[in-house]
């Protein structure tokens, strides 16, 4: 299994998983291979001959994007882009990574793998773009959209709000945006499932039950036992270079059909993660 990103939160957690599978992983970060290189990436496959191809190389900063576009556009379309090409010549299948940012948050209910996306902001029109490339030159793909991703291995909301508890009072935080936290182990697992199922296709994965960000830190400081005091606010109140959807919610339809089962409820996986993998030195502060 060759691994793209795999220096990063999701990376980590991909590499970790399909290797307790027992399966032969070759991490690549991106000092590793640069797959906005389209000659370094088809001589790096066409060297390894993978079995499966996993992409969880992104360019994430949402609010730079905006301003600086064109690096989105070189990671998140052109990266798999390259990938989808060199996978087509090794016959190497491609998990894909994308993201809920490819829908404008208009739907009043979760979106489906129907719907047809709107990016509201660069970094997500970067990533829809990669989905493209993907389906054009593919037709053995996985590809897999997620949303509000944490876990070990990189920053993410729940290290974020741990370390301004305290710093900052009272901490706002919007509460007019949906969407379902999403643990990167648990995505990791449901995605090393579905590779060996070998129904191709598209796939929304993340843990049940939607929320808003006010919501998700409110559950954050109730199980770390902080005192923390908390106002939730619009999104108007709190400016951001790029636009946010308002519901990115994901229904998860086919998933349970193709794997057995549904992701657990985000709460059950918070607790999981501050209990085994958050630094220490947050929790104790």
């Amino acid at each position: 299994m060759l691994i793209t990103g795999a220096r990063g939160m999701l990376g980590q957690a991909m590499a970790a998983e399909f290797a307790t599978r027992g399966d032969e992983v070759k991490p690549a970060g991106h000092s590793d291979l640069d797959i906005t290189d389209l000659k370094a990436v088809k001589d790096a496959l066409a060297a390894l001959r993978p079995d499966l191809v996993v992409n969880c190389a992104a360019y994430t900063n949402v609010d730079r994007a905006e301003s600086e576009p064109q690096p989105a556009m070189a990671v998140n379309a052109l990266g798999p882009r390259n990938l989808a090409l060199a996978c087509a010549e090794t016959g190497a299948p491609l998990l894909h990574i994308s993201t809920d940012y490819v829908f404008d948050g208009q739907k009043p209910c979760p979106y489906t793998i129907w719907d047809a996306p709107a990016p509201l902001n660069a970094y997500g029109r970067s990533k829809l773009w990669g989905e493209n490339y993907v389906r054009s030159l593919m037709t053995r793909y996985y590809l897999v959209r997620t949303s509000w991703l944490f876990g070990p291995g990189g920053k993410n909301f729940v290290t974020t709000m741990l370390d301004l508890a305290g710093r900052v009072t009272p901490l706002r935080v919007v509460d007019d945006q949906h969407g379902c936290p999403t643990y990167t182990a648990d995505l990791a697992r449901a995605c090393a499932d579905l590779v060996r199922t070998g129904a191709f296709g598209s796939y929304h994965i993340t843990n049940r039950e939607p929320t808003t960000w006010y919501r998700f830190a409110a559950e954050i400081f109730r199980n770390t036992g902080r005192n923390v005091e908390l106002k939730p606010i619009p999104t108007k109140d709190f400016p951001r270079p790029a636009a946010r959807p308002a519901n990115s919610v994901l229904d998860p339809y086919p998933l349970q059909e193709t794997l057995g089962y549904l992701l657990p409820p985000w709460q059950d996986a918070l607790k999981r993660y501050l209990s085994s993998a958050l630094p220490h030195q947050l929790l104790s502060r």
